[in-house]
């Protein structure tokens, strides 16, 4: 498990990142990043045309039921992976 620290060091190198990541890569980091720091999607979806949030917040609700543990664990595994370490 990654610890609180491991954490915030991935968050600060994901904005770092030499080659930007896909969309698909990006949502599942968001979603991994919502997951671990405010637990189970606590709104409503998006509705209309907002395609950006909309896809944000399914991305989230993909994480539900993660602990925030295992959501901050992962986190830093894709991070790491896309940093080539």
């Amino acid at each position: 498990m990654a610890t609180q620290a491991e954490f915030e060091s991935a968050v600060e190198k994901s904005k770092t990142l030499t080659e930007r990541p896909g969309n698909n890569v990006l949502l599942q980091l968001y979603g991994l990043y919502k997951q671990a720091t405010d637990g189970d999607v606590n709104t409503e979806r998006p509705g209309g045309f907002d395609f950006k949030n909309i896809a944000k917040w399914d991305a989230w609700k993909e994480q539900e039921g993660k602990s925030a543990e295992a959501a901050r664990t992962e986190y830093v595994q894709l991070v790491n992976k896309l940093a080539g370490r």
